[in-house]
Protein backbone atom coordinates (compact mmCIF):
# COMPACT_ATOMS: atom_id res chain seq x y z
CA UNK A 1 0.00 0.00 0.00
CA UNK A 2 1.39 3.73 -0.11
CA UNK A 3 4.08 4.50 2.06
CA UNK A 4 3.10 8.09 2.70
CA UNK A 5 4.74 7.60 6.15
CA UNK A 6 7.69 6.07 4.98
CA UNK A 7 11.09 6.32 6.30
CA UNK A 8 12.75 8.98 3.45
CA UNK A 9 15.51 10.51 2.69
CA UNK A 10 17.26 14.05 3.99
CA UNK A 11 14.67 17.14 4.65
CA UNK A 12 16.88 18.82 1.81
CA UNK A 13 16.00 16.15 -0.38
CA UNK A 14 12.26 16.57 -0.37
CA UNK A 15 12.41 20.19 -0.45
CA UNK A 16 14.60 20.36 -3.58
CA UNK A 17 12.63 17.67 -5.40
CA UNK A 18 9.44 19.58 -4.70
CA UNK A 19 11.21 22.56 -6.32
CA UNK A 20 12.53 21.17 -8.99
CA UNK A 21 8.81 19.85 -9.68
CA UNK A 22 7.45 23.09 -9.55
CA UNK A 23 9.73 24.58 -11.65
CA UNK A 24 9.15 22.47 -14.11
CA UNK A 25 5.68 21.84 -13.83
CA UNK A 26 3.99 23.97 -12.02
CA UNK A 27 1.03 21.60 -10.32
CA UNK A 28 1.17 18.88 -12.45
CA UNK A 29 3.47 16.43 -11.32
CA UNK A 30 6.44 15.50 -8.64
CA UNK A 31 10.23 14.26 -8.68
CA UNK A 32 11.14 11.95 -6.20
CA UNK A 33 14.74 10.83 -6.02
CA UNK A 34 13.98 6.84 -6.53
CA UNK A 35 12.92 4.87 -10.08
CA UNK A 36 9.97 4.92 -11.89
CA UNK A 37 7.90 2.45 -13.96
CA UNK A 38 6.29 4.72 -16.81
CA UNK A 39 3.74 4.27 -19.02
CA UNK A 40 5.70 5.01 -21.63
CA UNK A 41 8.55 2.57 -20.64
CA UNK A 42 8.38 -1.26 -22.36
CA UNK A 43 9.78 -2.53 -19.23
CA UNK A 44 6.76 -1.42 -17.64
CA UNK A 45 3.93 -1.80 -20.99
CA UNK A 46 0.66 -3.74 -19.82
CA UNK A 47 -1.40 -5.89 -21.43
CA UNK A 48 -3.98 -5.58 -18.13
CA UNK A 49 -7.65 -5.02 -19.34
CA UNK A 50 -7.89 -3.31 -16.26
CA UNK A 51 -9.44 0.22 -17.05
CA UNK A 52 -6.54 3.30 -16.32
CA UNK A 53 -9.15 4.56 -13.55
CA UNK A 54 -9.46 1.38 -12.01
CA UNK A 55 -6.92 0.90 -8.56
CA UNK A 56 -5.98 -2.11 -9.42
CA UNK A 57 -2.14 -1.87 -9.85
CA UNK A 58 -1.55 -5.76 -11.27
CA UNK A 59 -0.75 -6.48 -15.03
CA UNK A 60 -3.53 -9.85 -14.70
CA UNK A 61 -0.39 -12.17 -15.13
CA UNK A 62 0.17 -15.30 -13.06
CA UNK A 63 2.38 -14.92 -9.74
CA UNK A 64 5.32 -16.27 -9.87
CA UNK A 65 5.61 -18.73 -7.28
CA UNK A 66 9.57 -18.89 -6.85
CA UNK A 67 10.64 -16.24 -4.77
CA UNK A 68 9.23 -17.42 -1.45
CA UNK A 69 10.03 -21.22 -2.21
CA UNK A 70 13.65 -21.21 -0.42
CA UNK A 71 15.68 -19.43 1.72
CA UNK A 72 18.55 -17.67 1.25
CA UNK A 73 20.70 -18.70 4.07
CA UNK A 74 23.19 -15.79 3.26
CA UNK A 75 20.60 -13.73 5.37
CA UNK A 76 20.26 -15.92 8.26
CA UNK A 77 18.05 -18.49 6.70
CA UNK A 78 14.67 -17.97 9.81
CA UNK A 79 16.90 -16.58 12.01
CA UNK A 80 15.49 -13.09 13.11
CA UNK A 81 18.75 -11.52 11.97
CA UNK A 82 21.80 -11.49 9.77
CA UNK A 83 24.79 -13.31 10.82
CA UNK A 84 28.33 -12.36 11.17
CA UNK A 85 29.21 -16.31 9.83
CA UNK A 86 30.46 -15.65 6.02
CA UNK A 87 28.84 -18.23 3.92
CA UNK A 88 31.84 -18.81 1.51
CA UNK A 89 34.64 -16.33 0.86
CA UNK A 90 33.68 -14.58 -2.35
CA UNK A 91 36.17 -15.28 -5.44
CA UNK A 92 38.97 -13.09 -6.94
CA UNK A 93 36.76 -12.18 -9.79
CA UNK A 94 34.35 -9.82 -7.46
CA UNK A 95 36.65 -8.85 -4.53
CA UNK A 96 39.56 -7.95 -7.71
CA UNK A 97 37.15 -6.37 -9.97
CA UNK A 98 38.37 -2.69 -11.64
CA UNK A 99 35.26 -0.79 -11.62
CA UNK A 100 35.09 1.04 -15.39
CA UNK A 101 34.59 4.50 -14.33
CA UNK A 102 32.85 6.74 -16.92
CA UNK A 103 30.82 10.15 -17.31
CA UNK A 104 27.61 9.84 -15.87
CA UNK A 105 24.12 9.82 -18.17
CA UNK A 106 20.82 11.46 -16.69
CA UNK A 107 19.51 10.05 -14.06
CA UNK A 108 16.56 7.66 -15.77
CA UNK A 109 12.75 7.47 -15.09
CA UNK A 110 13.63 4.09 -12.86
CA UNK A 111 15.60 6.65 -10.44
CA UNK A 112 14.11 9.33 -10.90
CA UNK A 113 13.91 12.44 -13.82
CA UNK A 114 16.54 14.96 -12.47
CA UNK A 115 16.14 17.26 -15.86
CA UNK A 116 19.15 16.29 -17.10
CA UNK A 117 22.49 15.31 -16.97
CA UNK A 118 24.41 15.45 -13.18
CA UNK A 119 25.66 19.50 -12.46
CA UNK A 120 29.34 19.51 -11.62
CA UNK A 121 30.84 19.83 -7.87
CA UNK A 122 31.17 23.55 -7.69
CA UNK A 123 35.14 23.16 -7.95
CA UNK A 124 33.70 21.36 -11.70
CA UNK A 125 34.59 18.28 -10.74
CA UNK A 126 32.51 15.71 -12.73
CA UNK A 127 30.37 13.06 -11.87
CA UNK A 128 31.61 9.39 -12.87
CA UNK A 129 29.20 6.43 -13.01
CA UNK A 130 30.22 2.49 -12.66
CA UNK A 131 28.90 -0.97 -12.27
CA UNK A 132 29.63 -3.36 -9.11
CA UNK A 133 29.13 -6.84 -9.71
CA UNK A 134 27.93 -8.43 -6.59
CA UNK A 135 26.34 -11.97 -5.81
CA UNK A 136 22.82 -12.17 -6.04
CA UNK A 137 22.82 -14.51 -3.30
CA UNK A 138 25.95 -14.74 -1.07
CA UNK A 139 25.32 -18.01 0.21
CA UNK A 140 26.43 -19.28 -3.34
CA UNK A 141 29.19 -16.53 -4.14
CA UNK A 142 29.84 -18.06 -7.47
CA UNK A 143 26.53 -17.71 -8.61
CA UNK A 144 24.52 -15.45 -10.99
CA UNK A 145 25.85 -11.34 -9.94
CA UNK A 146 23.45 -8.58 -10.22
CA UNK A 147 24.75 -4.36 -11.07
CA UNK A 148 24.77 -2.26 -8.62
CA UNK A 149 25.05 1.26 -10.38
CA UNK A 150 27.76 3.67 -8.60
CA UNK A 151 28.44 7.55 -8.67
CA UNK A 152 31.34 9.28 -7.29
CA UNK A 153 33.07 12.30 -7.43
CA UNK A 154 36.64 12.22 -7.21
CA UNK A 155 38.48 13.70 -4.24
CA UNK A 156 39.52 17.86 -4.48
CA UNK A 157 41.16 19.01 -1.57
CA UNK A 158 41.15 22.54 -2.17
CA UNK A 159 43.52 25.33 -1.24
CA UNK A 160 44.34 23.57 1.71
CA UNK A 161 46.54 20.38 1.31
CA UNK A 162 44.71 17.88 3.77
CA UNK A 163 45.69 14.44 3.43
CA UNK A 164 43.51 12.10 1.37
CA UNK A 165 41.30 9.60 3.86
CA UNK A 166 39.26 7.24 1.34
CA UNK A 167 36.06 7.03 0.01
CA UNK A 168 32.71 8.49 1.79
CA UNK A 169 30.11 6.07 0.72
CA UNK A 170 26.52 7.78 1.13
CA UNK A 171 22.80 6.32 1.54
CA UNK A 172 19.98 8.28 1.65
CA UNK A 173 17.36 6.51 3.02
CA UNK A 174 13.93 5.12 1.90
CA UNK A 175 14.52 2.43 1.45
CA UNK A 176 14.31 2.84 -2.03
CA UNK A 177 15.91 6.21 -2.44
CA UNK A 178 18.59 6.39 -5.78
CA UNK A 179 21.62 7.35 -4.43
CA UNK A 180 23.32 7.85 -8.16
CA UNK A 181 20.26 10.39 -8.60
CA UNK A 182 20.54 11.95 -4.61
CA UNK A 183 24.41 12.72 -4.45
CA UNK A 184 24.56 15.00 -7.33
CA UNK A 185 21.33 16.67 -6.70
CA UNK A 186 22.88 17.54 -3.15
CA UNK A 187 26.50 17.35 -3.88
CA UNK A 188 27.07 21.24 -3.13
CA UNK A 189 25.85 20.28 0.23
CA UNK A 190 28.33 17.61 0.77
CA UNK A 191 31.76 19.63 -1.00
CA UNK A 192 33.45 20.12 2.26
CA UNK A 193 33.89 16.56 3.40
CA UNK A 194 35.43 16.23 -0.90
CA UNK A 195 38.77 17.86 0.60
CA UNK A 196 39.16 14.44 2.29
CA UNK A 197 37.02 11.95 0.47
CA UNK A 198 35.51 10.82 -2.87
CA UNK A 199 32.05 11.26 -2.76
CA UNK A 200 30.20 7.85 -3.35
CA UNK A 201 26.78 6.64 -3.57
CA UNK A 202 24.93 3.99 -5.15
CA UNK A 203 21.42 2.54 -6.35
CA UNK A 204 21.07 0.02 -3.91
CA UNK A 205 20.00 -3.70 -5.08
CA UNK A 206 16.56 -3.38 -6.33
CA UNK A 207 16.28 0.30 -6.66
CA UNK A 208 17.00 2.30 -9.71
CA UNK A 209 19.58 1.08 -12.42
CA UNK A 210 20.32 -1.65 -9.76
CA UNK A 211 17.75 -3.84 -11.12
CA UNK A 212 15.03 -1.74 -9.68
CA UNK A 213 11.36 -3.09 -8.45
CA UNK A 214 8.57 -2.55 -10.71
CA UNK A 215 4.95 -3.29 -10.27
CA UNK A 216 2.60 -1.52 -12.56
CA UNK A 217 2.61 1.19 -15.16
CA UNK A 218 1.86 4.89 -14.15
CA UNK A 219 -1.58 5.13 -14.70
CA UNK A 220 -2.24 2.10 -12.66
CA UNK A 221 -0.14 3.78 -9.42
CA UNK A 222 -1.76 6.86 -10.01
CA UNK A 223 -4.76 4.76 -9.53
CA UNK A 224 -3.16 3.15 -6.65
CA UNK A 225 -2.11 5.79 -4.95
CA UNK A 226 -5.76 7.79 -5.33
CA UNK A 227 -7.46 4.59 -3.76
CA UNK A 228 -8.88 4.91 -0.21
CA UNK A 229 -6.82 3.22 2.59
CA UNK A 230 -8.77 4.18 5.59
CA UNK A 231 -11.42 1.78 5.35
CA UNK A 232 -14.74 2.43 6.57
CA UNK A 233 -17.22 -0.87 6.01
CA UNK A 234 -16.48 -4.28 5.50
CA UNK A 235 -16.58 -4.46 1.75
CA UNK A 236 -14.00 -1.21 2.07
CA UNK A 237 -11.79 -3.15 3.76
CA UNK A 238 -11.54 -6.23 1.31
CA UNK A 239 -10.87 -3.87 -1.60
CA UNK A 240 -7.86 -2.86 0.59
CA UNK A 241 -6.48 -6.38 1.03
CA UNK A 242 -7.50 -7.19 -2.20
CA UNK A 243 -6.15 -4.55 -4.21
CA UNK A 244 -2.44 -5.31 -2.17
CA UNK A 245 -2.78 -8.52 -3.17
CA UNK A 246 -2.69 -7.83 -6.84
CA UNK A 247 0.01 -5.53 -6.13
CA UNK A 248 2.32 -7.98 -4.53
CA UNK A 249 1.02 -10.24 -7.71
CA UNK A 250 2.10 -8.12 -9.99
CA UNK A 251 5.78 -7.52 -8.10
CA UNK A 252 6.47 -11.19 -7.92
CA UNK A 253 5.73 -11.20 -11.32
CA UNK A 254 7.73 -8.27 -12.79
CA UNK A 255 10.57 -9.24 -10.27
CA UNK A 256 10.53 -13.04 -9.72
CA UNK A 257 13.11 -14.75 -7.62
CA UNK A 258 15.16 -11.42 -7.20
CA UNK A 259 13.12 -10.25 -4.48
CA UNK A 260 14.00 -12.63 -1.44
CA UNK A 261 17.72 -11.16 -2.21
CA UNK A 262 16.59 -7.56 -1.66
CA UNK A 263 17.35 -7.42 2.18
CA UNK A 264 18.84 -4.83 3.93
CA UNK A 265 21.99 -7.58 5.08
CA UNK A 266 22.16 -8.50 1.47
CA UNK A 267 22.89 -4.52 0.80
CA UNK A 268 25.40 -4.29 3.67
CA UNK A 269 27.38 -6.90 2.25
CA UNK A 270 27.10 -5.20 -0.91
CA UNK A 271 28.90 -2.26 0.52
CA UNK A 272 32.24 -4.28 1.83
CA UNK A 273 32.72 -5.69 -1.26
CA UNK A 274 32.26 -2.04 -3.10
CA UNK A 275 34.61 -0.66 -0.40
CA UNK A 276 36.99 -3.10 -1.09
CA UNK A 277 36.45 -2.80 -4.60
CA UNK A 278 37.22 0.84 -3.69
CA UNK A 279 40.37 0.05 -2.27
CA UNK A 280 39.63 1.46 1.45
CA UNK A 281 40.41 -1.14 4.22
CA UNK A 282 37.84 0.72 6.61
CA UNK A 283 34.51 1.92 5.15
CA UNK A 284 33.79 5.54 5.85
CA UNK A 285 29.64 5.69 5.57
CA UNK A 286 27.60 8.70 5.56
CA UNK A 287 23.66 7.51 6.16
CA UNK A 288 20.85 9.35 6.57
CA UNK A 289 17.08 7.89 7.29
CA UNK A 290 16.78 4.10 6.49
CA UNK A 291 20.77 4.64 5.37
CA UNK A 292 21.12 4.45 9.49
CA UNK A 293 19.35 1.56 9.69
CA UNK A 294 21.48 0.04 6.89
CA UNK A 295 24.59 1.57 8.77
CA UNK A 296 23.68 -0.24 11.88
CA UNK A 297 23.37 -3.71 10.02
CA UNK A 298 26.91 -2.95 8.21
CA UNK A 299 28.59 -2.47 11.43
CA UNK A 300 26.87 -5.52 12.97
CA UNK A 301 28.23 -7.89 9.91
CA UNK A 302 31.55 -6.16 10.06
CA UNK A 303 32.20 -4.47 13.12
CA UNK A 304 36.40 -4.03 12.31
CA UNK A 305 35.54 -2.81 9.10
CA UNK A 306 33.68 0.41 10.16
CA UNK A 307 35.46 3.47 9.49
CA UNK A 308 34.42 6.73 10.35
CA UNK A 309 30.44 6.87 10.41
CA UNK A 310 27.35 9.28 10.93
CA UNK A 311 24.09 8.72 11.42
CA UNK A 312 22.07 11.10 10.57
CA UNK A 313 17.95 10.72 11.20
CA UNK A 314 18.35 7.92 13.47
CA UNK A 315 16.27 4.75 12.91
CA UNK A 316 14.80 3.04 16.28
CA UNK A 317 16.30 -0.89 15.52
CA UNK A 318 13.84 -2.08 17.76
CA UNK A 319 11.17 -1.43 16.59
CA UNK A 320 8.60 -3.87 14.89
CA UNK A 321 6.61 -2.20 12.05
CA UNK A 322 3.93 -1.47 14.12
CA UNK A 323 6.01 0.30 17.13
CA UNK A 324 7.88 2.21 13.75
CA UNK A 325 4.35 3.44 12.30
CA UNK A 326 2.74 4.15 15.46
CA UNK A 327 6.00 6.13 16.06
CA UNK A 328 5.71 7.98 13.04
CA UNK A 329 2.17 8.79 13.34
CA UNK A 330 2.98 10.94 16.58
CA UNK A 331 6.48 12.39 14.63
CA UNK A 332 4.24 13.62 11.97
CA UNK A 333 1.77 14.72 14.20
CA UNK A 334 4.03 16.72 16.65
CA UNK A 335 5.81 18.10 13.30
CA UNK A 336 1.91 19.16 12.23
CA UNK A 337 1.20 20.96 15.77
CA UNK A 338 4.65 22.97 15.58
CA UNK A 339 3.62 23.88 11.82
CA UNK A 340 0.28 24.64 12.79
CA UNK A 341 1.79 26.73 15.77
CA UNK A 342 3.74 28.61 13.80
CA UNK A 343 1.25 29.51 11.26
CA UNK A 344 -1.39 30.60 14.35
CA UNK A 345 1.12 33.56 14.59
CA UNK A 346 0.92 34.48 11.21
CA UNK A 347 -2.59 35.59 11.70
CA UNK A 348 -5.22 35.97 9.18
CA UNK A 349 -2.14 35.10 6.55
CA UNK A 350 -2.82 31.47 8.18
CA UNK A 351 -5.00 29.35 5.79
CA UNK A 352 -6.27 27.11 9.33
CA UNK A 353 -7.07 30.50 11.65
CA UNK A 354 -5.15 31.27 14.66
CA UNK A 355 -6.30 28.09 16.66
CA UNK A 356 -3.81 25.50 16.40
CA UNK A 357 -6.53 22.81 17.93
CA UNK A 358 -9.51 24.72 15.73
CA UNK A 359 -6.90 24.21 12.90
CA UNK A 360 -6.70 20.27 13.38
CA UNK A 361 -10.52 20.33 13.26
CA UNK A 362 -10.27 21.70 9.80
CA UNK A 363 -7.76 19.51 8.41
CA UNK A 364 -9.36 16.47 9.71
CA UNK A 365 -12.85 17.89 8.28
CA UNK A 366 -10.87 18.44 4.97
CA UNK A 367 -9.49 14.82 4.80
CA UNK A 368 -13.39 13.31 5.29
CA UNK A 369 -15.04 15.79 2.85
CA UNK A 370 -11.82 14.21 0.18
CA UNK A 371 -13.32 10.58 1.07
CA UNK A 372 -16.81 11.59 0.19
CA UNK A 373 -15.94 13.63 -2.77
CA UNK A 374 -12.33 14.19 -4.16
CA UNK A 375 -10.77 17.62 -5.13
CA UNK A 376 -10.14 18.77 -8.84
CA UNK A 377 -6.92 20.41 -9.40
CA UNK A 378 -5.34 21.92 -12.43
CA UNK A 379 -4.56 18.70 -14.18
CA UNK A 380 -7.29 15.92 -15.35
CA UNK A 381 -6.46 13.77 -11.56
CA UNK A 382 -8.14 14.34 -8.89
CA UNK A 383 -6.68 14.93 -5.27
CA UNK A 384 -8.42 12.26 -2.84
CA UNK A 385 -7.70 11.67 0.69
CA UNK A 386 -4.85 9.33 0.66
CA UNK A 387 -3.01 11.77 -1.93
CA UNK A 388 -4.19 14.94 0.24
CA UNK A 389 -2.89 13.20 3.58
CA UNK A 390 0.48 12.01 1.80
CA UNK A 391 0.46 15.40 0.27
CA UNK A 392 0.67 16.61 4.03
CA UNK A 393 3.10 14.64 5.44
CA UNK A 394 5.65 15.30 2.69
CA UNK A 395 5.73 19.03 3.57
CA UNK A 396 6.93 18.08 7.06
CA UNK A 397 9.79 16.54 6.11
CA UNK A 398 11.32 19.99 6.27
CA UNK A 399 10.37 23.61 7.86
CA UNK A 400 11.33 24.76 4.24
CA UNK A 401 8.22 23.25 2.91
CA UNK A 402 5.54 24.77 5.25
CA UNK A 403 4.81 27.90 3.50
CA UNK A 404 4.17 25.22 0.02
CA UNK A 405 1.99 23.67 3.02
CA UNK A 406 0.38 26.66 3.41
CA UNK A 407 -0.46 27.36 -0.03
CA UNK A 408 -1.90 23.62 -0.65
CA UNK A 409 -4.35 23.89 2.53
CA UNK A 410 -5.58 27.16 1.33
CA UNK A 411 -6.42 26.30 -2.26
CA UNK A 412 -7.80 23.09 -1.12
CA UNK A 413 -9.92 25.25 1.80
CA UNK A 414 -10.61 28.66 0.10
CA UNK A 415 -10.57 27.28 -3.88
CA UNK A 416 -11.65 24.09 -3.64
CA UNK A 417 -8.17 22.79 -5.56
CA UNK A 418 -6.18 20.52 -4.64
CA UNK A 419 -2.97 20.86 -6.95
CA UNK A 420 -0.47 22.27 -4.66
CA UNK A 421 -0.83 19.36 -2.01
CA UNK A 422 -1.29 16.80 -5.01
CA UNK A 423 2.23 17.85 -6.20
CA UNK A 424 3.41 17.19 -2.67
CA UNK A 425 1.68 13.63 -2.57
CA UNK A 426 3.46 13.28 -6.28
CA UNK A 427 6.72 13.64 -4.91
CA UNK A 428 6.08 11.62 -2.00
CA UNK A 429 5.27 8.68 -3.53
CA UNK A 430 7.89 9.19 -6.32
CA UNK A 431 5.98 10.23 -9.70
CA UNK A 432 7.54 12.10 -12.40
CA UNK A 433 6.21 14.87 -14.74
CA UNK A 434 5.35 12.91 -17.64
CA UNK A 435 3.21 10.78 -15.19
CA UNK A 436 5.96 7.95 -14.76
CA UNK A 437 6.54 6.33 -11.81
CA UNK A 438 10.07 5.49 -9.63
CA UNK A 439 10.64 2.44 -8.29
CA UNK A 440 11.25 4.50 -5.09
CA UNK A 441 7.83 2.93 -3.50
CA UNK A 442 7.90 -0.33 -4.96
CA UNK A 443 12.00 -0.87 -3.92
CA UNK A 444 10.33 0.39 -0.23
CA UNK A 445 7.89 -2.55 -0.31
CA UNK A 446 10.27 -5.04 -1.62
CA UNK A 447 13.17 -4.13 0.64
CA UNK A 448 10.89 -3.72 3.79
CA UNK A 449 8.97 -6.37 3.20
CA UNK A 450 11.79 -8.98 2.74
CA UNK A 451 13.29 -7.95 5.66
CA UNK A 452 10.06 -8.14 8.21
CA UNK A 453 8.68 -10.74 9.36
CA UNK A 454 5.13 -9.43 10.47
CA UNK A 455 1.86 -9.30 8.65
CA UNK A 456 -0.54 -8.12 9.51
CA UNK A 457 -4.28 -8.90 8.95
CA UNK A 458 -7.47 -6.77 9.06
CA UNK A 459 -8.51 -7.92 12.52
CA UNK A 460 -4.61 -7.05 13.56
CA UNK A 461 -5.01 -3.11 12.51
CA UNK A 462 -8.61 -2.63 13.50
CA UNK A 463 -7.61 -4.16 17.13
CA UNK A 464 -4.64 -1.19 17.07
CA UNK A 465 -6.61 1.63 15.36
CA UNK A 466 -7.85 3.12 18.63
CA UNK A 467 -4.20 3.52 19.43
CA UNK A 468 -2.95 4.89 16.33
CA UNK A 469 -6.19 7.69 16.57
CA UNK A 470 -4.78 8.28 19.80
CA UNK A 471 -0.69 9.20 18.53
CA UNK A 472 -2.79 11.14 15.40
CA UNK A 473 -6.07 12.17 14.36
CA UNK A 474 -4.47 13.28 11.03
CA UNK A 475 -2.44 10.46 10.39
CA UNK A 476 -3.10 7.36 12.72
CA UNK A 477 -5.65 5.91 10.88
CA UNK A 478 -3.46 5.66 7.56
CA UNK A 479 -0.20 4.96 9.68
CA UNK A 480 -2.29 2.33 11.06
CA UNK A 481 -3.69 0.62 7.57
CA UNK A 482 -0.22 0.57 6.35
CA UNK A 483 0.49 -2.36 8.06
CA UNK A 484 -1.13 -4.00 5.87
CA UNK A 485 2.02 -3.37 3.46
CA UNK A 486 3.06 -6.80 3.00
CA UNK A 487 0.11 -8.34 2.87
CA UNK A 488 0.28 -11.33 0.35
CA UNK A 489 3.92 -10.18 0.03
CA UNK A 490 5.23 -13.47 -2.12
CA UNK A 491 8.52 -13.46 0.23
CA UNK A 492 8.75 -13.95 3.71
CA UNK A 493 10.71 -11.86 6.02
CA UNK A 494 13.95 -12.25 7.87
CA UNK A 495 14.19 -10.71 11.43
CA UNK A 496 11.62 -9.35 13.59
CA UNK A 497 13.90 -6.69 14.30
CA UNK A 498 17.34 -5.71 13.00
CA UNK A 499 20.48 -6.90 14.91
CA UNK A 500 22.75 -3.82 15.40
CA UNK A 501 25.18 -4.67 18.34
CA UNK A 502 29.06 -3.86 16.49
CA UNK A 503 31.30 -4.83 19.73
CA UNK A 504 34.54 -3.17 18.35
CA UNK A 505 33.85 -1.30 16.28
CA UNK A 506 35.22 2.40 15.93
CA UNK A 507 32.82 5.13 17.08
CA UNK A 508 30.12 5.69 15.29
CA UNK A 509 28.42 9.17 15.45
CA UNK A 510 24.46 9.28 15.72
CA UNK A 511 23.40 12.68 15.19
CA UNK A 512 19.04 13.16 16.42
CA UNK A 513 16.92 15.91 15.70
CA UNK A 514 14.00 16.67 18.27
CA UNK A 515 11.18 17.44 15.58
CA UNK A 516 12.69 14.83 12.96
CA UNK A 517 8.54 13.44 12.18
CA UNK A 518 10.01 10.21 10.03
CA UNK A 519 12.48 8.91 12.54
CA UNK A 520 11.66 10.26 15.91
CA UNK A 521 14.08 11.52 18.52
CA UNK A 522 13.91 8.44 20.75
CA UNK A 523 15.15 6.31 18.19
CA UNK A 524 18.77 7.73 18.39
CA UNK A 525 19.39 6.80 21.98
CA UNK A 526 18.12 2.87 20.80
CA UNK A 527 20.03 3.11 17.84
CA UNK A 528 23.33 3.97 20.68
CA UNK A 529 21.96 1.36 23.18
CA UNK A 530 21.78 -1.48 20.27
CA UNK A 531 24.93 -0.91 18.82
CA UNK A 532 26.78 -1.62 22.70
CA UNK A 533 28.66 0.34 25.20
CA UNK A 534 31.07 2.24 23.30
CA UNK A 535 30.63 2.84 19.83
CA UNK A 536 27.77 5.54 19.71
CA UNK A 537 27.83 9.14 20.34
CA UNK A 538 24.62 11.59 20.31
CA UNK A 539 24.80 14.89 18.64
CA UNK A 540 21.30 16.20 18.78
CA UNK A 541 20.05 18.64 17.19
CA UNK A 542 16.99 20.95 18.68
CA UNK A 543 15.04 21.84 15.26
CA UNK A 544 12.31 21.05 12.61
CA UNK A 545 12.53 18.47 9.92
CA UNK A 546 14.20 15.10 9.14
CA UNK A 547 17.94 14.95 9.34
CA UNK A 548 20.36 17.71 10.59
CA UNK A 549 23.04 17.86 8.33
CA UNK A 550 21.11 19.52 5.27
CA UNK A 551 19.36 21.94 8.02
CA UNK A 552 22.16 24.00 7.37
CA UNK A 553 22.78 24.43 11.41
CA UNK A 554 26.43 25.42 11.69
CA UNK A 555 26.96 23.41 15.06
CA UNK A 556 25.95 20.06 13.91
CA UNK A 557 27.75 20.62 10.38
CA UNK A 558 30.82 21.61 11.99
CA UNK A 559 30.76 18.61 14.20
CA UNK A 560 30.17 16.15 11.61
CA UNK A 561 32.89 17.71 9.62
CA UNK A 562 35.07 17.74 12.44
CA UNK A 563 34.75 13.83 12.88
CA UNK A 564 34.54 12.74 8.80
CA UNK A 565 38.02 15.17 8.09
CA UNK A 566 40.10 15.27 11.18
CA UNK A 567 38.47 12.20 13.30
CA UNK A 568 37.31 14.77 16.65
CA UNK A 569 34.82 12.79 17.99
CA UNK A 570 32.05 15.05 19.96
CA UNK A 571 31.53 15.00 23.29
CA UNK A 572 28.04 12.24 23.87
CA UNK A 573 25.41 14.04 24.20
CA UNK A 574 26.59 17.32 22.84
CA UNK A 575 23.87 19.77 21.47
CA UNK A 576 23.27 22.12 19.03
CA UNK A 577 20.60 24.65 18.86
Amino acid sequence: MPSSLSIRSGAALAAALVLAATAATGCGGGDDGGGRSGAGESADASSSGAPADSDDPSDGAERDPGPGADRDEGDGGEGDGPTRRRTADLPDGLTGQKLDWSRCPAPDAAQGDQGGSPSPMPDGTVWECATLKAPVDYSKPRGRTLGVEMIRAERHEGKKKSPRIGSLVFNFGGPGGSGVASLPAFGQDYAALQRGYDLVSFDPRGVGRSEGVRCANGKKMDAYFAADWTPDTDEEEKRLFRRQDRFAEACGKRTGKLLRHLTTANTARDMDLMREVLGDRKLHYFGISYGTELGGVYAHLFPEKVGRAVLDAVVDPTATPEQGALSQAAGFQLALDNYLSQCARQGPDCPVGDDPEEAKRRITDLLAQLDAEPLITDGPRRLTESLAEGGIAQALYSEEMWDLLSQGLDEALHEDNGSTLLLLSDSLNGRNPDGSYSTLQASLTAISCADAKERYSADDIKARLPSFAEASGVFGPMSAWGMAQCHGWPVKGRWKTPDVSAPGSAPILLVGTTGDPATPYAGTRRMKEGLGSGVGVELTYRGEGHGAYDSNNKCVRARVNGYLLKGKVPADGTSCG
